[in-house]
């Protein structure tokens, strides 16, 4: 069995979305069965590639390039499957990307634990996305999508409580606002397929939320830091723009994150 680091790498360095998500998973399933069995797999030393390998497709587009389309039409239905896919294949890479970036620092077993079960359901989830795209006769890649994905793992390279600060407790947090919307959208358009998978995706990425504030928490009380104030300085430093409501309070709450935390970064 290859160290979890070297395992990280190897994702990361898989360009097409199918084939990644599969090496992900399997990955996945080797690590939890060494953990299962009692073991303390070795992590190793990453040397992670400043961004992921891609597929030549989709176009990649700044965010004010990408088209918009409304959602009550079935091609926006479409543009929005895409753009989740997109969100969760960034989000396979984000995920092995902390491992192997930030291995040279010292964590417990449970944090390498939770992000390689993070990895493994993020890779569920961009596969239920590329299932519902394939069902209504499109596919991963048929639409050009947001090039800005990758660029808080960018800003972040080097800054490990920036990481969980702005990827898990923001963008994620992000998902369990905006979800609901998008379940009720598409129950309106009794796409059940794309219902069921959405309702999967909302009740894992709380947990995946939970583990950035749990890791970050920690880091705060290792280094003797006020978590509420350095979230405040990090996302201050790393995110672009404000937060901007309405915000799921009570899935919020139910990952770790208290509304003082984000209301205050809407202004």
């Amino acid at each position: 069995m290859m160290a979890l680091a070297q395992m990280a790498e190897s994702v990361l360095n898989c360009a097409d979305g199918r084939e990644k998500t599969a090496l992900s998973r399997r990955l996945a399933a080797e690590w939890q069965a060494a953990r299962s069995a009692g073991e303390s797999p070795e992590i190793g030393h990453g040397d992670p590639p400043l961004h992921p390998a891609r597929p030549a497709k989709p176009e990649l587009l700044s965010p004010r390039e990408v088209p918009s389309r409304k959602p009550g039409t079935p091609e926006g239905r479409i543009a929005m499957l895409h753009a989740v896919a997109h969100i969760e294949l960034n989000a396979v890479d984000l995920h092995w990307d902390i491992i192997a970036r930030f291995s040279d620092v010292e964590m417990p077993m449970g944090f390498y634990d939770d992000w390689v079960k993070a990895a493994d359901e993020e890779s569920k989830h961009f596969n239920l996305m590329a299932d519902c795209l394939e069902e209504l006769g499109s596919f991963y890649g048929a639409l050009p999508a947001h090039a800005g994905m990758w660029r808080a793992a960018e800003d972040t390279a080097t800054d490990f409580m920036g990481r969980l600060a702005v990827v898990p407790m923001v963008l994620e947090a992000r998902g369990l606002d905006v979800t609901p919307g998008m379940i009720k959208l598409f129950k309106q358009a009794k796409a059940e397929s794309a219902v069921a998978a959405l309702e999967t995706i909302y009740a894992e990425e709380v947990a995946h939320v939970a583990y950035g504030s749990k890791w970050f928490h920690f880091l705060c009380g290792r280094y003797n830091e006020d978590p509420k104030e350095r979230f405040h300085a990090l996302v201050r430093t790393y995110f672009h723009g404000l937060l901007k409501p309405p915000f799921n309070e009570e899935k919020r709450a139910e990952a770790g994150i208290p509304p003082d935390f984000y209301w205050p970064l809407t202004a």
